[in-house]
């Protein structure tokens, strides 16, 4: 309801007749709402506009599935691509999933770790931000077998044949599913079991680059580039980087 004139006018006097902590409680007891709801949206717009400001454009994607990785060789991987890419680690960045397990015989205690990585996993390949994967050879034959991985031999002797004359005598050979009724079969929903299986070279041994060699890794670590990356020539260019060939 609007005030009348007169009213706002004696209003304003007695406002003005108040000491200052009179003043205080009065601001306090009929705006503190307004002004709580405005210092609530200054704050949501500085968080918004900070997290825009300091956002980093992603240059790859990056996963180490069943693969631990130390700080010094985590800074290589990273920090070290950037610098090699001519990328501005202040404005660029390599984001990377780390300590993902995938395992089919993952036990009690791994269940719910297998399954939060396995979701986050397929999420990152369903929205295309997965590029690199540093697997060990269960993650590797799982990814295979599932035809989660580029065939390397076909995609570097296409786009970059000179990288794959360095390359090809580590590229490693997998299983990749292309027909599989096995669960209907065991279901009783079909009569035969059709199976298919056909021989790719989806990986890359890493074993004996400096990198990884002096790494002190227990197992052979391996390479493998998503089937639906959206950034070939930054995954491939970050297979020149680990191995040396581009340098």
């Amino acid at each position: 309801m609007k005030l009348p004139e007169k009213e706002k006018a004696a209003q304003r006097a007695a406002f003005r007749r108040m000491s200052p902590a009179e003043k205080l409680d009065h601001i306090y007891t009929y705006y503190k709402w307004p002004i709580f709801l405005a210092l609530a949206a200054l704050i949501v717009l500085g968080s918004v506009l900070q997290r825009q400001l300091t956002k980093k454009e992603v240059v790859l994607y990056l996963a180490s599935v069943n693969v631990s990785v130390g700080e010094d060789l985590e800074e290589s991987l990273s920090e070290g691509f950037l610098r090699f890419a001519g990328a501005n680690p202040k404005k660029q960045e390599v984001y990377w999933y780390q300590a993902l397990y995938l395992s089919e015989d993952a036990d009690v205690l791994n269940h719910q770790y297998a399954y939060a990585s396995r979701m986050k996993f397929l999420g990152a390949l369903e929205t295309k931000k997965l590029d690199v994967m540093l697997l060990n050879r269960e993650g590797y034959d799982l990814l295979s077998k599932s035809g989660y991985l580029l065939d390397l031999e076909d995609v570097l002797s296409r786009e970059d044949p000179a990288l794959y004359e360095c390359l090809r005598d580590q590229l490693t050979v997998n299983r990749v599913t292309v027909q599989d009724n096995s669960l209907e079969y065991q279901l009783g929903e079909a009569e035969e079991l059709e199976q298919v299986f056909l021989d790719a070279e989806n990986g890359l041994d890493l074993s004996d680059y400096p990198l990884f060699r002096d790494a002190g890794f227990p197992d052979t670590v391996y390479l493998g580039i998503a089937a639906n990356t959206e950034r070939l020539e930054a995954a491939l260019q970050y297979v020149a980087y680990l191995t040396g060939a581009g340098a």
